[in-house]
């Protein structure tokens, strides 16, 4: 669970506002639109821009004046890849889905009681749906990827979620309640996979597994999603198994890589490079 830290309002005001600045992954944000965003006043918003800026986290274009994550966001996602190992095999697997698909193929993290999509690939068939984007962010259990994140875990770890989005949903997401979300996990658990049936946006269909740490917590989800009519009952059966497939092989690479990690640490914890024993 993430608790607010006292005393640290300007590092969590700066962090809204460099994931706001990346939702808009290669468009770009102008000022007004990311105090629109934010809530923030103008002054300030602008004030944490230039100091995320100074710190290389965001850049602004002078011609356009519009804001983009900076290099140092790039640094830093190559360190979260190797520490998290999702990487070139979730990414394969995105692109796997969306070629056997046709349509549109996601990877999403859990980030608390949040899902946030990190990876889309898109198929060759000609009607999209354009709901979900790289550094969108939804409460668990909205959208197909999130569901599946949501039903994977544990019933008091749902109830904390449902409690802690609560407002959000109400005021955001006004389709969903507590009592249809828990409903829509028992589901999703029943079925294996889960399904959203245009509840995100009208006509947008999608269909998602969880995928599973070596340790057994849920950390992400592969999904698709299509038009209503390309993402019908017996289509999703069809697809289903691919989704599984691509969350089971992600899982077997994570474990990989733990014992890799296993393998290069003494028994004080120190990593060795050397691959030998440390001294």
């Amino acid at each position: 669970m993430i608790v607010p830290v006292q005393g640290a309002q300007a590092v969590t005001r700066a962090l809204h506002v460099l994931r706001a600045v990346a939702r808009t992954r290669v468009i770009g944000i102008t000022l007004a639109q990311l105090v629109r965003e934010t809530k923030l006043n103008k002054p300030t918003a602008h004030r944490l821009l230039l100091a995320l800026i100074a710190e290389g986290m965001v850049e602004q274009d002078q011609d356009s004046l519009r804001y983009f994550v900076g290099h140092e966001c790039y640094a830093l996602g190559g360190v979260a890849n190797e520490r998290f190992g999702y990487g070139r095999t979730a990414s394969d697997g995105v692109a796997r889905l969306a070629q056997l698909s046709g349509d549109s193929a996601f990877f999403s993290i859990r980030s608390d009681v949040f899902a946030a999509c990190v990876l889309r690939e898109d198929g060759d068939y000609p009607l999209k749906t354009h709901v979900l984007q790289p550094g969108t962010r939804h409460p668990l259990g909205v959208g197909a990827g999130s569901l599946a994140i949501l039903a994977a875990l544990r019933d008091a770890e749902i109830e904390r979620c449902l409690d802690a989005n609560a407002e959000v949903l109400a005021v955001k997401y006004p389709k969903w309640s507590a009592a249809m979300l828990r409903e829509l996990v028992n589901v999703t658990r029943a079925r294996g996979y889960s399904v959203n049936e245009g509840l995100v946006a009208a006509g947008s269909w999608g269909l998602g597994a969880a995928v599973y740490s070596p340790q057994g917590e849920v950390v992400g989800a592969f999904s698709i999603a299509a038009v209503e009519a390309h993402l019908q009952p017996a289509r999703q059966e069809e697809l289903a198994p691919y989704v599984i497939a691509e969350a089971r092989l992600l899982e077997t690479h994570l474990k990989q890589l733990e014992t890799v990690r296993a393998d290069h640490v003494d028994t004080k914890g120190r990593f060795n490079t050397h691959g030998g024993p440390t001294v």
